[in-house]
C-alpha cells in the first residue's frame, strides 16, 4: 500500500457548519490542505466525507496517518 505524503505534522484547525458536507485531503498533495483539490486522480486514494454535526471548531488531520479518518488522533506526533 502506497502511503500518503505528510501535508503538515500538525492537525489543521477548521470552523465547520453544522450538517455540511467536506471532503477531507487522505493522499497529501492537494494544495487546498486540509481538503481535497482532486489531486490523487490516478492514485489508490480517495477524498474522505466528513460531516458537521454541529457548527464548531475541529481539528483535522494533517499529516495524513491518522487512524481516526479525517481528524486528528496525534499520529503527527511519532514522524
Amino acid at each position: 500500500m502506497t502511503k500518503p505524503e505528510i501535508a503538515a505534522k500538525s492537525p489543521f484547525a477548521v470552523n465547520v457548519e453544522k450538517g455540511k458536507d467536506y471532503y477531507w485531503c487522505s493522499c497529501g498533495k492537494s494544495k487546498s490542505q486540509p481538503f481535497c483539490d482532486g489531486s490523487h486522480k490516478g492514485s489508490e486514494f480517495a477524498p474522505v466525507k466528513y460531516t458537521a454535526d454541529d457548527s464548531k471548531a475541529v481539528y483535522f488531520c494533517g499529516c495524513k496517518h491518522s487512524a481516526n479518518g479525517a481528524l486528528c488522533d496525534g499520529s503527527h506526533k511519532s514522524l
